[in-house]
C-alpha cells in the first residue's frame, strides 16, 4: 500500500470514463496526481462488464506519472465486488468506492478488495480504499464510517449525489454543502484519517467558481479535490499547495518562535499577529507538505 507520505501529496484526483479511448489516452498526460477510471456513473450499464478490461489495459499501458485508481460500481450493485476482482492488480494503486452510507457495507466492501488482492497475488491491504460520501445517510454516518476499522485511510465528499439525495438547490456559495463538509472534517480527525478529499465542480469552464468552491474546501480543512476536467487540475494543485507567501511566514514563525522558546517564552508577536504553539505546529504542518509536495514533483 502507498505510504501515508505518498497518500498525503495527492491532491487532485482527475475522473475520466473508462469506456472512452481518447479521453482515457490524454488523461495521463494533463498531470493529475490520480487518475481514477470510472465504471460508474460514466459507463452505461450495457458497457460496464466489457470495460473493467479496458482498465487494466489502459493503467498497464501507463507510463505511472499519476497514481491510479478505478471507481467501481455501489456496494449495493451486482457489479461491485466483480469489478475489484476483474481490475485489481500490480497496475492498480486504489479504488474508489461510491455512496457509502455504513460501516458495515464498507467493511463488506474492504473484504471484497482483500479477496481480490489475493486473486491477483498482491499482499491484502495494499490497495488505497476511498469512499465516496455523497448523500444524507452517508454523512450522518460519517463517524461511524472513518473509525471502522478498515484499511481507508481519507474520505472524499460528493456534492452532487449529495444535494441531490436532499433535494438542495446547489448555488456558487456552496452554503448548503457547509455541513457535510464540517462532518466529515470531523468525522476523518476522530479516526484519525488523512484531512478529506473535496467535491467535483460541475461546471467545467467556470474556472473562478472552481477556485472558490477549493478554497473553502480548504478551509473546512480537506486536503485536495475531485476533478472531472484536466483545466481543474492546475487549479487545484494551485490551491492546495502552500503558497510562496505562506512558506515565508510559516518559517518565519518557526523561527522567531525558537527563538523565544529558547528564551524561555511560550507566546510573542510577530508582525501583529500572537503566536504560541498550535500556531507553531500550523507552521510547521504547513512547511512539511511543502517539503513532501516538492520532494514528490
Amino acid at each position: 500500500m502507498m505510504s501515508d507520505r505518498q497518500l498525503a501529496a495527492i491532491r487532485s484526483f482527475l475522473f475520466t470514463p473508462a469506456n472512452h479511448p481518447r479521453r482515457v489516452e490524454k488523461v495521463f498526460q494533463v498531470g493529475a496526481d490520480a487518475v481514477i477510471l470510472d465504471l460508474e456513473d460514466a459507463v452505461a450499464v450495457a458497457e460496464k462488464v466489457a470495460t473493467r478490461a479496458k482498465v487494466v489495459a489502459a493503467f498497464k499501458q501507463s507510463h505511472r506519472h499519476s497514481r491510479h485508481y478505478v471507481r467501481v460500481n455501489g456496494h449495493d450493485t451486482d457489479y461491485c465486488r466483480d469489478d475489484m476482482l476483474a481490475t485489481v492488480g500490480p497496475w492498480l494503486d486504489g479504488v474508489v468506492i461510491p455512496k457509502v452510507e455504513s460501516a458495515a457495507a464498507l467493511w463488506e466492501v474492504d473484504h471484497w478488495l482483500s479477496e481480490a488482492e489475493e486473486r491477483a497475488g498482491l499482499t491484502p491491504g495494499s490497495i488505497d480504499l476511498l469512499p465516496i460520501v455523497e448523500t444524507a445517510r452517508g454523512v450522518e454516518e460519517a463517524n461511524a464510517i472513518a473509525t471502522a476499522g478498515t484499511r481507508v485511510t481519507r474520505l472524499a465528499f460528493g456534492g452532487g449525489d449529495y444535494t441531490l439525495d436532499l433535494d438542495y438547490i446547489w448555488t456558487a456559495d456552496e452554503e448548503v454543502l457547509s455541513y457535510a463538509r464540517a462532518r466529515l472534517s470531523h468525522a476523518s480527525r476522530l479516526g484519525n484519517l488523512l484531512p478529506p478529499v473535496d467535491t467535483v465542480v460541475l461546471q467545467i469552464k467556470d474556472h473562478p467558481r472552481f477556485e472558490a468552491s477549493a478554497r473553502r474546501g480548504r478551509a473546512f480543512g480537506f486536503s485536495g479535490k475531485l476533478c472531472i476536467h484536466p483545466d481543474q487540475v492546475p487549479l487545484t494543485h494551485a490551491v492546495f499547495t502552500p503558497s510562496a507567501e505562506e512558506i515565508a511566514h510559516a518559517r518565519a514563525v518557526v523561527a522567531a518562535f525558537d527563538a523565544a522558546e529558547s528564551a524561555g517564552l511560550a507566546s510573542i508577536q510577530l508582525d501583529g499577529y500572537f503566536i504560541d504553539y498550535p500556531i507553531v505546529y500550523k507552521s510547521q504542518r504547513i512547511l512539511a507538505l511543502a517539503e513532501l509536495l516538492a520532494a514528490t514533483e
